[in-house]
């Protein structure tokens, strides 16, 4: 979806050129998220006077507006704040008239950035609109921004401070959203606010900080009556850092230096790390209806409304250290981040497994689910919740979750799961996959389990995001940082994570102790392999500008532990090359789908070896007896493939991993398809990377 970058200095010179830099810079390390127009707004040279530039199109466009104005890039400023935007447009059309920041008059009096959806905007802006505001743009988001000015203006005789101000503003939206607001009433200040979309704030300065937490004022509490020291608890969450030593809250909100004074700090607020790790790897996560203050130097940060639903909320924000380095976020030597992320997996595979599988001895340690095994193990059915990727990714691994614990496993797409209300009972098990950790659907039926009574367990690769703090437990699957929309890296990431939990639920039952063991071999050479499938890419790509060339639509097939493999590579084919493809169970084949099957129809057609190979056989003549003339995907040596038939080989591995092998393969594919159109495969149409509304 969209991203912010907002930028306050305190204390600290910087002049023009060098803010404008670190606001498109960071604009340009959220490129991934998806966006069509990017624009942002900075102080001008008269008092309360603002300077916008807009462009529709990518941020080398923005750069290059700056680049022709006429403005001072050499003026200094001490202290300042200014806010950037790409937006992924959802009402309105990409034009410079809807490009963020909005503002709420000609005066500038306000202006907001935002990531989200207002779903009451159209009632919000009839109530404006009636009370004699005019709006500039097509966007939810001017709602907001007017809506602030007429807050502030209907109360001359109190005044509110900004806070206090953008509290009374967010009681009045609904939807999900992640804002920043900035204002010429309150120069040198900026707020932020987060519910459903991600937001976090990096804090640099040139001496050590006194705190490694900020503390959070409730609702009612009196903020700085008094200093106290506080007893920070650590979250529930096993993603979540630890908790931070005692110091006094108002140490917490001053970043003073260790001699007591005031010193120079800067601040980044951002949607995505990527964005801050450059400038600092100290970061602050928001979590819902959280409001952040900055001001002076300052950080406070506000409760929107107390939880009256009587869970603890927790009352410090840790600063956190990022791991992530910025060579991880740039392309290197290859030419998109796609193709990079696809060559990274024999290493993220890896990491994934990382100090948690021990291959001499053959034992899982999973640290994340160690105390809720028990609970797990007594479940009476294994939910998997999840969108896109994701789903395919748990769809993968849900046979051999039903063959390791004998345990009912369903797999269900997030938005469909909400929509049917189905029934979770408190001795249900749901597991939340998500690359993001952020994705809107996934995080209210991740809720709407939780309300019910349910042990909520999480599969994310972020760190801080909302489903690692919001579940019971959960593993981090240690892909490193996406920065494709693809989430090729995800994908095996992801299926290889779960299978761990797999391996270490079944880990009490001894019958199952050959079969395991082969897994964990499986494994071990698992990253060798996908190195040598990674090596028949020229191949791929022949294939890619030969066969599938002028190619309109493509099948795949594919059967037990290949249907996922299909779905997933079909997913990769159609977000990337934006040919139309389908991934389809081979057992249906005679249900309609082989009335597709001619001539002149691709097919591809998984055929690797397991309890499954005479019947994906079977499957395999009856669609060349349609004269089809199908890709076989089959194992290097099998011998059994007919002389003639065009093959994708890959080495032979247990079945429950083959998926692995094979999906790359697919993502070859995908990429080849898409360079020979000519199209951005970082950057696919009308689609982002982080899908943070419903």
């Amino acid at each position: 979806m969209c991203g912010i970058f907002g930028y306050c200095n305190f204390l600290k010179e910087k002049d023009r050129k060098e803010i404008l830099e670190i606001l498109c810079t960071g604009l340009a390390r959220q490129e991934y998220r998806g966006y069509d127009s990017a624009g942002l707004g900075i102080d001008g040279d008269k008092s309360g006077e603002i300077v916008y530039f807009k462009e529709v199109g990518k941020v080398a466009g923005l750069r290059h507006r700056i680049a022709e104005s006429s403005i001072d890039t050499t003026k200094t400023m001490i202290s300042q704040v200014s806010i950037a935007h790409t937006r992924w447009a959802t009402h309105g059309p990409p034009s410079v008239r809807n490009c963020h920041p909005l503002r709420s008059d000609v005066n500038n009096t306000f202006m907001v950035v935002h990531n989200g959806i207002v779903t009451n905007a159209a009632a919000l802006r009839q109530v404006l609109q009636k009370r004699g505001f005019t709006f500039e743009s097509d966007t939810d988001t001017e709602a907001v921004a007017i809506l602030t000015k007429y807050v502030y203006d209907s109360q001359p005789d109190k005044r509110m401070t900004f806070t206090s101000l953008v509290k009374a503003v967010l009681s009045e939206l609904e939807g999900s959203f992640a804002f920043v607001f900035k204002s010429t009433h309150f120069p040198n200040e900026i707020v932020t606010a987060r519910r459903g979309s991600p937001l976090l704030i990096g804090v640099k300065t040139d001496k050590k900080l006194k705190v490694d937490f900020v503390d959070v004022e409730f609702a009612g509490a009196e903020a700085d009556a008094k200093v106290e020291n506080l007893v920070p608890t650590s979250p529930t969450s096993r993603l979540a850092p630890p908790s931070a030593p005692k110091v006094s809250r108002r140490q917490s909100r001053n970043f003073m230096s260790e001699d007591g004074m005031p010193q120079p700090i800067e601040f980044f607020i951002a949607s995505d790390a990527s964005a801050i790790v450059e400038h600092t790897k100290r970061v602050l996560y928001l979590e819902d209806d959280d409001i952040a203050h900055i001001a002076e130097g300052q950080l406070h940060i506000h409760r929107l409304r107390r939880d009256e639903s009587g869970k603890a909320e927790t009352a410090i924000r840790s600063i956190e250290t990022l791991e992530i380095e910025i060579a991880e976020i740039m392309k290197g030597k290859f030419d998109h981040f796609m193709q990079k992320e696809i060559y990274e997996q024999p290493e993220s595979v890896v990491n994934t497994m990382r100090g948690r599988v021990n291959f001499d001895d053959y034992k899982i340690t999973l640290g994340g689910l160690r105390a809720y095994l028990p609970i797990i193990r007594r479940g009476r059915r294994i939910v998997f919740c999840a969108c896109g990727t994701s789903y395919h990714s748990a769809l993968a691994t849900r046979a051999i979750f039903e063959e390791l614990t004998e345990i009912p496993v369903s797999v269900e797409l997030a938005s469909d799961f909400l929509d049917r209300k189905t029934p979770i009972f408190r001795d249900d098990v749901c597991v939340f996959v998500s690359q993001s950790g952020e994705t809107a659907d996934t995080i209210l039926a991740m809720r709407y389990c939780f309300e019910r009574g349910a042990l909520c367990v999480g599969v994310v690769n972020t760190v801080g995001s909302t489903i690692s703090r919001e579940t019971h437990c959960g593993i981090h699957i240690n892909a490193g940082p996406e920065v494709g929309v693809a989430s090729t890296k995800a994908y095996t990431s992801q299926y290889i994570a779960l299978m761990l939990m797999a391996l270490q639920l079944s880990e009490d039952r001894i019958s199952f102790t050959d079969r395991r063991n082969q897994i964990i071999d499986g494994l071990c050479a698992l990253p060798a392999q996908i190195k040598s499938v990674l090596d028949k890419d020229e191949s791929l790509r022949e294939l890619a500008n030969g066969v599938l060339a002028n190619s309109r639509s493509l099948l795949l097939m594919g059967r037990g532990y290949q249907h996922a493999t299909c779905l997933e590579g079909a997913l990769k084919i159609k977000e990337i090359s934006y040919m139309h493809s389908e991934g389809i169970l081979a057992g249906e084949l005679k249900h309609g789908p082989l009335a597709l099957i001619d001539e002149n129809m691709p097919v591809i057609i998984i055929m690797t070896k397991d309890s499954l190979y005479p019947k994906v056989q079977s499957a395999f003549e009856q669609i060349t007896a349609r004269k089809a003339q199908p890709i076989v995907v089959c194992n290097e040596g099998d011998m059994e493939i007919k002389a003639g038939v065009k093959t994708i080989r890959v080495p032979r591995t247990v079945d429950c991993l083959q998926g692995l092998l094979n999906i790359i393969p697919m993502q070859l594919l995908s990429y080849h398809l898409a360079i020979k159109n000519g199209f951005d495969v970082d950057f696919p149409r009308n689609l982002a990377k982080s899908v943070t509304t419903e």
